[in-house]
C-alpha cells in the first residue's frame, strides 16, 4: 500500500480493476477499526445490497474512504461518547454509478471555511497538513467521479463520493 501511495504522488500508474463498493467501504472501516474503538465511535452502515461494481484503483479508493472516515472521527472528538456516530451508506445512482456517503455528528462546517475546504494546505486541524481532502478530490476526479459535502440538518457533515461504473462514464 505504501509503495502504491508513493506511486500516486509520483504520478505512478493507476491500477484499475472492478471493485465491489461495499467491500471497499468494509476494508476502509477495517483499516480504521483501532481508531474507531479507541475513540469510542459507533459505526452504522447502510449498504445497498445490489450495487454495480466500479472500476477503480483499490488502494486509491481506500485512501479516499479512509481519509473521510478519519476526518469524521476527528470531527467528533469533542462530542460526548454517546454522540459519536459515524454513518456510512452506499446507494446506486440512476446513471449506473455508485454513491458512498460518510456522515458524522461533529460540528457542521462553518460558512467561512466551506469554499476553501478542498484547497491544498487549507486545514482546520492544529496538526493537519491540509492535503487529505485535496488529494481525495483529485483521486475521485481521476476516477471520473465527484467528491462533495453537505452539512447535516441537525449537526455534522456528510461527504459524498460518486463514482461511475467505468471511468469516463457520465454520472
Amino acid at each position: 500500500m505504501i509503495r502504491r501511495l508513493r506511486a500516486l504522488f509520483k504520478k505512478g500508474e493507476t491500477q484499475f480493476q472492478l471493485l465491489d463498493p461495499n467491500n471497499a467501504v468494509r476494508e476502509a472501516l477495517a483499516l480504521a477499526h483501532g481508531d474507531l474503538v479507541m475513540r469510542n465511535i459507533e459505526v452504522s452502515t447502510d449498504f445497498s445490497p445490489r450495487l454495480p461494481d466500479v472500476t477503480a484503483d483499490r488502494v486509491q479508493l481506500q485512501q479516499v474512504l479512509l481519509n473521510l472516515v478519519v476526518n469524521a472521527i476527528e470531527a467528533m472528538s469533542d462530542n460526548p461518547p454517546d454522540e459519536r456516530t459515524l454513518t456510512v451508506t452506499t446507494r446506486p445512482l440512476d446513471s449506473g454509478g455508485v454513491e458512498v456517503s460518510v456522515a458524522d455528528r461533529g460540528p457542521s462546517i462553518p460558512e467561512e471555511r466551506q469554499r476553501r475546504l478542498f484547497e491544498p494546505f487549507f486545514t482546520t486541524k492544529p496538526q493537519g497538513l491540509g492535503l487529505g481532502l485535496s488529494i481525495s478530490r483529485s483521486i475521485v476526479t481521476a476516477h471520473g467521479g465527484r467528491l462533495w459535502y453537505s452539512n447535516n440538518p441537525y449537526r455534522g457533515a456528510t461527504f459524498h463520493v460518486a463514482l461511475p461504473h467505468q471511468p469516463g462514464a457520465p454520472l
